[in-house]
Order: C-alpha cells, then sequence, then structure tokens
C-alpha cells in the first residue's frame, strides 16, 4: 500500500510540480540571502561595510567587478595586479583561502564551512548598484 501511496504522490507532484514548487524555492533563496546578511554583519562588518571603505573595500556591486578595483580604496599591490574578477565561483574560492587564491593580498579571514561561504556570496550578490 505504501509504495501505490508513493507512486500516486510521485504522479502528482509531477503533474502539478512546476505550479507547486516555484515559491518554496524562492522562499529558500531568499532565507540563503538573510542567512547571508547575517553572517556579513556577525563575521564581515568588522573590516568591511556595503556602502563605504573601511579597513577592507565597500562591498555593493562586488558581483562582476575586477578585483582591486573599486575607486578610492588602498588595495594590495597582489590583489590591484591580480585581474581576477568576482563572480560566485571566485567570491566562494577567495573566502575559502584569500592567499591561497591571491598570494601577498592582505585579507586575514577565511570562512571555513561551504555553506557560510555560499550564504556570503548570495548575500553579496544581492547588493546591487
Amino acid at each position: 500500500m505504501l509504495l501505490i501511496d508513493l507512486r500516486a504522490a510521485l504522479l502528482a507532484a509531477a503533474l502539478t510540480g512546476p505550479a507547486l514548487m516555484g515559491p518554496p524555492l524562492a522562499l529558500a533563496a531568499d532565507d540563503v540571502v538573510a542567512r547571508g546578511q547575517a553572517l556579513y554583519e556577525a563575521k564581515c562588518s568588522a573590516c568591511h561595510s556595503v556602502d563605504a571603505h573601511r579597513v577592507g573595500p565597500l562591498h555593493r556591486g562586488v558581483l562582476g567587478r575586477r578585483a582591486g578595483s573599486a575607486p578610492g580604496y588602498d588595495y594590495s599591490p597582489a590583489l590591484a595586479a591580480s585581474q581576477l574578477m568576482w563572480t560566485r565561483q571566485n567570491l566562494e574560492r577567495w573566502l575559502a583561502d584569500p592567499e591561497a587564491l591571491v598570494p601577498g593580498q592582505r585579507m586575514g579571514f577565511s570562512v571555513q564551512q561551504p555553506a557560510d561561504r555560499q550564504a556570503l556570496v548570495a548575500y553579496l550578490a544581492s547588493l546591487k548598484l
């Protein structure tokens, strides 16, 4: 009986899935961004701000920007010369181990947990100019 119920549920999901699956996925993405914002405030805001340079550069519009290029910030020579573009993948690699990605950079912080890095990148990606 359980197998029949499972088959019926799978068939019903296949027939109605696209209509029912949209909002939960959207909510999940919003939850990841909210988690990223909380992590940013807890782990990053001592040195960074969304809209102003501090010890580290501002972050609004970071996704798609060339590393070391935000006007008015004094980057390390290594990062300024890196020609690295801030993609989601490169931001995750940077957060995992900045020195491995750009030897000679000045950020002395990393994020150990992959889920935390993904949430932070989702939040950074939401910061449009």
